[in-house]
C-alpha cells in the first residue's frame, strides 16, 4: 500500500481564455500588450488585468479572464456547466488539442473576434518536477488515479502526468471538479499508480492483474458487494 503521505496540493482552474496576439490586438486595438495582474502557481504563467465575454448560441459568460503569456493560438477553458449556460457541447480535451473543437464569439472592449474552434474542457492532469515524480514512483505521460479524502471523498481517473523541471507540483483540477468532491485550492490528494497495490492490503486478491480469464471471483469493499468478476 502506498505511503498516505505521498501527496500533491490541489489548483483548482477556473474558466479562462489563453489568446494569441493577433486576437489580442482585435479584442483590445493594435499594439496591444496583456498587463499582469498577478503570478499563476506555475513559472512564468500569470493572470492578466484583460477579461472578455464568451458568447455562445444561448447565452454568454462575462468578465472571463485571460491568462499570459499569449499563444500561438487561442484557446478557451471552460467547465462542462459552462458549456450548459452557453449551449455549447465541450469536448475533454488536454491543453493545445483544439482541432475539431467548438468555436464560440470573444467580446472584447475594442472588437470582436469568433474563434472556429478552441474551446474545450481541460483534462485533468498533474504538473510535476523530475524529483516529485521520482518520489511519487510516476512518469511523464503515465496516465494515474487522484484520490481526495474527505466528506465528499472521490477517486479521479484518467489524470495525466506531465513531467517538467519547469513545473511546480500539482495536481489541476476545474471547479466542477473540484466542487463534486468539495475541494479547495491548495488541499492535498494522494496519487495512485494503481488502485490495487496503492488502496487495498488484501493479499492474494482476485481481482488483481493475477486473475486468469474465465475465473470469477467476489468485488472487493473498493467497488461492489456482492457481485463478481469474470
Amino acid at each position: 500500500m502506498r505511503d498516505p503521505h505521498h501527496t500533491i496540493p490541489v489548483a483548482l482552474s477556473a474558466r479562462h481564455v489563453h489568446l494569441s496576439q493577433e486576437h489580442v490586438e482585435a479584442l483590445f486595438g493594435p499594439g496591444y500588450q496583456l498587463r499582469k495582474l498577478f503570478d499563476l502557481s506555475q513559472p512564468g504563467q500569470f493572470a492578466c488585468h484583460e477579461t472578455v465575454e464568451v458568447l455562445g448560441p444561448k447565452r454568454s459568460i462575462a468578465k472571463v479572464r485571460i491568462l499570459g503569456p499569449v499563444r500561438n493560438a487561442t484557446q478557451v477553458e471552460l467547465s462542462t456547466t459552462d458549456g450548459v449556460v452557453l449551449g455549447i457541447s465541450l469536448p475533454t480535451r488536454d491543453s493545445g488539442d483544439t482541432q475539431g473543437t467548438p468555436g464560440a464569439h470573444l467580446i472584447g472592449p475594442r472588437g470582436a473576434v469568433k474563434i472556429k474552434e478552441g474551446c474545450i474542457v481541460a483534462s485533468r492532469h498533474i504538473h510535476t518536477t523530475p524529483e516529485d515524480a521520482q518520489r511519487l514512483g510516476i512518469c511523464d505521460n503515465q496516465k494515474v488515479w487522484v484520490r481526495f479524502v474527505g466528506s465528499r471523498g472521490l477517486v479521479f481517473s484518467d489524470v495525466l502526468v506531465r513531467v517538467s523541471p519547469a513545473f511546480k507540483t500539482e495536481l489541476h483540477l476545474d471547479t466542477d471538479e473540484g466542487n463534486a468532491a468539495s475541494i479547495r485550492n491548495g488541499e492535498q490528494v494522494q496519487v495512485l499508480s494503481s488502485l490495487c497495490e496503492d488502496l487495498c492490503d488484501l493479499k492474494n486478491c482476485g481481482i488483481s492483474s493475477a486473475l486468469q480469464p474465465g475465473e470469477s471471483k467476489p468485488y472487493c469493499q473498493l467497488t461492489s458487494v456482492g457481485r463478481s468478476i469474470r
